[in-house]
């Protein structure tokens, strides 16, 4: 007898919760906004913002994660500073590393060359025509990080393409190239 009113509540029970199920409308849907969120467009007003009309901008005197400060401007006055003033960071270990090398073949050798003689593969094809050679210029540690950094006349900057610490490590191989030519 037991057995028969267990039964009967299963097929009680399932009834029931089967008996409100509708395909066409789903039933009471939990945090609706995850499921049907408000999109917002990119760049436009929007009431969600503090002032109504910009995202939010981040607090006062506060740097990004990872950024490195960067003191000497992009100006000819910073150019002439930084060749003067600004001296590699680079422990006597790290000097003459290999990294220095396949960095400078990788984002340096195709316009100034493998030796820095200024005749990399774009200059030999003719895409760009005077490039220096390491040789003939004055160069300094300050300098050339500060033309890595910000680019120079048709040279592009590279500091998004290299951190500060391998812009030194270029720095210190473009460096080594001058002393053998």
């Amino acid at each position: 007898m037991k057995t028969i009113y267990k039964i009967a509540a299963l097929v009680g029970v399932s009834v029931l919760t089967t008996s409100c199920f509708n395909k066409e409308r789903p039933n009471y849907q939990f945090f609706p906004n995850m499921y049907e969120s408000v999109a917002y467009e990119t760049y436009s007003e929007s009431a969600a913002f503090k002032n109504g009309k910009e995202g939010q901008l981040p607090a006062e005197h506060t740097v990004p994660r990872g950024f490195e400060p960067y003191e000497y401007e992009n100006t000819t006055e910073g150019l002439d500073a930084a060749r003067a003033n600004l001296k590699s960071p680079l422990a006597d270990t790290e000097r003459g590393s290999d990294k220095g090398k396949e960095l400078y073949t990788i984002y340096c050798s195709v316009c100034h060359g493998d030796n820095g003689d200024g005749k990399g593969n774009l200059v030999k094809r003719e895409k760009f025509l005077g490039v220096p050679n390491y040789a003939d210029r004055d160069l300094t540690e300050g300098g050339i990080f500060h033309v890595i950094t910000y680019g120079l006349n048709s040279m592009g900057s590279h500091a998004n393409q290299l951190s500060q610490h391998e812009r030194w490590l270029v720095t210190d191989y473009v460096l080594k190239l001058k002393s053998e030519l």
